[in-house]
């Protein structure tokens, strides 16, 4: 009698742990089964057709920051996707401090995305704080989230790193939004985890992806059958819309005497972009009558990134390729491929150059040391993500007590 308590009381024992780590745990609402990716203008011009042919079946677009930023690959990102049949969702990277401005930038990302038809669930990527507290920071989540679910008809997704989804968002967020996480771990380590839902629908696994059809590295996702809409109607456009965009994608008829360089400098766009946009093997070679695409005003930063991740240079006199290489610590090759040049010997005074990567003035390496500036528009997760280190790893190594409070200028230690 006495060992059949004990097995009883073992057996309750064992009942209960494994509820709890039930409880804790963090796992996807249903099978994760479509291999999806998240794009901005950081990305450049894509071609979306390899990107299909890769197997990819969803794509995050991301559309709009703060209260007057468009993405300037948005429109063409859309088009391109769409007609490939690729499903399409649409995210906004929030910057709002107050409630008011939450449910500002709410009305711009309704206004950017609508007539647009999306496949998903919309989402909110809100992961810059600028110090608000933990109760400010869900005040003005949820005033987005409800301003959009308002204007939009639209169901509104999360996307966060485990960090915050356990410290910072609350379980009354949680109600309202479903997440899609980004962590770059197997899922299954995500037992005993005290996060704030119990489940999500998409997972980021890396943001070092390469896909055929795009030039640099790019953000991969898994996703469930539940980040896909109830309702895929066309988003109306809302009262009190913001239509005054920093840019636009538009058609261009080529006049007569036209150069592109010309044309370029008058949209503030470059050579090249025009050049990839439209498929133009010489750029000395256009003819009047041609309609070009063209992003208007493409210098503006749309990335939720700093302007590390894409910077222009205008060549000088005297310029090499090999001297921009080795002053901005890129391969030359890159440089070739992502600004199309023909000869690498021959590049002019005024033309302008785009540039990807993390440039000498954000991190200087000392022994086996790395270290980081940290630049305007920086967060913790951004960094830790950037280098591959986990986001409370960095903190930890840097004493810093809040993640989600660094400063301009403050230098961090990498490893």
């Amino acid at each position: 009698m006495k060992n059949k308590i004990i097995k009883i009381i073992f057996c309750f024992f064992i009942f209960v742990v494994a509820f709890i780590n039930y409880i804790y745990a963090l796992t996807p609402i249903s099978e994760l089964r479509y291999q999806g990716i998240d794009v901005s203008d950081w990305q450049g011009y894509i071609d979306y057709s390899q990107v299909r042919n890769s197997g990819i079946e969803i794509v995050y677009i991301k559309s709009s920051q703060g209260n007057n930023i468009k993405d300037p690959y948005f429109e063409i990102n859309y088009e391109n996707a769409k007609a490939n049949n690729l499903k399409i969702g649409f995210y906004h990277f929030l910057t709002a401090t107050t409630t008011q401005e939450a449910e500002e930038q709410a009305v711009f990302f309704a206004s950017v995305i609508s007539g647009k038809q999306p496949d998903c669930k919309l989402a909110l990527d809100y992961e810059q704080f600028e110090g608000a507290t933990k109760e400010q920071i869900n005040q003005i989540a949820l005033a987005f989230i409800q301003k959009v679910k308002e204007l939009t008809k639209k169901q509104v997704v999360i996307y966060s790193d485990l960090f915050n989804s356990e410290s910072t968002f609350s379980g009354e967020l949680a109600s309202q939004s479903e997440l899609w996480i980004a962590y770059y771990n197997d899922y299954r380590q995500l037992e005993n985890t005290n996060s704030s839902w119990q489940t999500f629908i998409g997972q980021q696994y890396t943001d070092m992806g390469t896909v055929p059809g795009i030039r640099v590295n790019v953000d991969r996702d898994l996703f469930t059958e539940e980040i896909f809409l109830d309702d895929i109607s066309e988003i109306e456009e809302p009262e009190n819309a913001v239509n005054n965009f920093n840019t636009q994608t538009i058609d261009y008829t080529v006049q007569r005497g036209d150069t592109l360089n010309e044309i370029a400098t008058r949209f503030g766009t470059t050579v090249q972009e025009i050049a990839q946009i439209n498929g133009i093997q010489n750029v000395n070679l256009i003819f009047p009558g041609e309609v070009l695409r063209i992003v208007t005003n493409s210098n503006i930063q749309g990335s939720e990134s700093n302007s590390t991740n894409k910077t222009y240079y205008t060549i000088k006199q005297g310029d090499t390729l090999s001297e921009i290489a080795i002053w901005y610590r890129v391969p030359i090759q890159k440089i070739i491929e992502w600004n199309n040049i023909q000869n690498p010997n021959l590049i002019f005074p005024g033309q302008r150059l785009i540039l990807f990567g993390n440039y000498k003035n954000t991190d200087t390496s000392t022994n086996n040391n790395i270290f980081y500036t940290v630049q305007k528009g920086d967060t913790l997760f951004g960094i830790a993500r950037r280098y591959k280190i986990c986001v409370k790893k960095l903190a930890r190594i840097n004493g810093i007590i809040n993640p989600n409070l660094i400063y301009p200028g403050q230098i961090l230690k990498i490893n």
